[in-house]
């Protein structure tokens, strides 16, 4: 298993694109300067009325595919 931390900001107006079918993936970059890109499905329960904003552990299987996305403190 493979785990990823980041810090992600998103405005409203950000989210609301992703409401609005215009983005399927956030680019994010982890602690140690990888770019990494996962399916915007994954933020969703995160959203708040402000957006997302926060640090987050995204962990991936051996394949590269989502296991988690949490927010951590």
């Amino acid at each position: 298993m493979q785990e990823y931390y980041f810090f992600l900001r998103l405005t409203h107006e950000q989210c609301l694109a992703y409401y609005e079918g215009g983005i399927e993936s956030i680019q994010v970059v982890e602690d140690g300067g990888k770019r990494i890109r996962f399916p915007a499905e994954h933020i969703r329960r995160f959203v708040s009325a402000i957006g997302v904003s926060g640090r987050f552990r995204l962990q991936l299987d051996e394949n590269n595919r989502f296991i988690a996305l949490e927010k951590v403190n």
